[in-house]
């Protein structure tokens, strides 16, 4: 394979993250007006918000199905339009059935993006032979903040939301469709290790365990921030509407310069090491949130929360691919499940312990969960990476 293939596959794939990280900051940072728009209750909203997560598993355990029939670039090229047209749906509707066929759209669109997305960007960095996963969820920050930015601005002009949606599906729709052109899925040089547990299509629950337990704890935390974080500022801390809008916003900052030099950290200190600085300032900044006084002290502890979760999600993804380097689409769809099963858990858990005890008390629940991937830092350590020595392969040239 070509280094330039590999540097445009690499650039459309970043594109693909970022405008999914578009699509998913307009959707669940007007949560409180997507409620206000179809008349939803606070007992309801978390059956809509735990319904898309569900669908979107359900897809992520169908697409390993079949991209065993395609590669996962024609799942990806197919997936996104329908992610941004089900977006386009909340916001056009007018019954409550309209955005629950909207959001179910969505989620199981949703799973298979996801899935094929990471299945082709663990293929690249296996065909880099360094660290480059963080790069692609930087893509997904950046998006989100544009994305959040215009949320905030819907809600500053008291836009609706067709009015909010349809500028963003217009351009990136087409964006997305022209940039699939480019998609390259990247392959690992070299035979597979013969005592390799990943190779061929055997994928030992047992050995991917680890990795699914970080990415339900990392997700709990992440689905807390995405779906909660509006209504906490506003209704906990006393935060107004257009400053309800801005803790994803500066979560998704603050998750974008991590990721951005987040790479270069993996190959100066190992994956292991960051893995453990992220979920302590993690805790830190769920801690942080529990106890703020005021609004200003929640934007805080939001970006440390940023700052904490977002080396963990790519790494778990990367730790899956160097782990099972023969079965690696195999396991990054079964590991993607549990992305939705932090969401699962993570957006009614802290809907009915804020009802029932209070919102400060139920942060700290994804706090000590966050911390539990310390137990299981271990499992992104270099022993298993087949990229060579080290945290690196050495290269004969840098393709992007």
């Amino acid at each position: 394979m070509t280094d330039a293939r590999l540097r445009y596959g690499r650039a459309s794939l970043a594109l693909s993250f970022l405008v999914q990280g578009v699509t998913f900051a307009l959707l669940v940072t007007r949560i409180p007006a997507i409620q206000d728009r179809y008349g939803i209750s606070d007992g309801l909203l978390p059956v809509f918000l735990a319904a898309v997560p569900v669908l979107a598993g359900v897809a992520s355990v169908a697409t390993e199905k079949v991209v065993a029939r395609v590669r996962p670039g024609i799942v990806l090229r197919w997936a996104q339009p329908v992610v941004l047209l089900a977006l386009l749906g909340v916001g056009a509707g007018s019954e409550v059935w309209h955005v629950a066929v909207a959001l179910g759209l969505f989620g199981l669109a949703v799973g298979a993006l996801d899935a094929s997305m990471n299945m082709m960007g663990v293929s690249l960095q296996r065909a880099y032979g360094r660290s480059i996963m963080l790069g692609f969820h930087a893509a997904y920050s950046l998006g989100g903040i544009a994305g959040a930015s215009m949320a905030w601005a819907g809600a500053h002009w008291d836009l609706s939301l067709l009015v909010s949606y349809l500028p963003a599906v217009v351009v990136l729709l087409p964006a997305a469709l022209i940039g699939s052109r480019w998609y390259t899925e990247g392959k690992a040089g070299g035979a597979p290790l013969a005592a390799d547990p990943g190779h061929g299509a055997s994928v030992p629950f047992r050995l991917l365990l680890p990795l699914c337990l970080v990415m339900a704890f990392a997700y709990i935390g992440d689905s807390t921030v995405s779906n909660w974080s509006a209504k906490y500022l506003q209704d906990v801390l006393g935060g107004s509407e257009q400053l309800a809008t801005l803790p994803y916003n500066v979560y998704m900052v603050t998750t974008l310069l991590g990721r951005a030099v987040g790479d270069l950290g993996v190959r100066r200190f190992g994956a292991v090491s960051v893995v453990r600085g992220g979920s302590v300032l993690a805790a830190a900044g769920f801690a942080v949130v529990a106890v703020a006084p005021g609004a200003w002290w929640g934007m805080l502890g939001f970006t440390l929360l940023g700052l904490g979760l977002c080396v963990i999600v790519p790494q778990t993804f990367a730790a899956a691919g160097r782990m099972f380097p023969g079965a690696s689409d195999v396991a990054v769809a079964r590991l993607n499940v549990f992305n939705y099963v932090g969401f699962l858990v993570g957006s009614p858990l802290v809907g009915a312990l804020g009802d029932a005890w209070s919102y400060r008390g139920a942060m700290l629940v994804p706090m000590v969960l966050v911390l539990a991937t310390l137990v299981y830092a271990r499992s992104f350590g270099a022993e298993p990476d087949r990229y060579g020595g080290g945290h690196e392969r050495a290269r004969a040239a840098d393709v992007g």
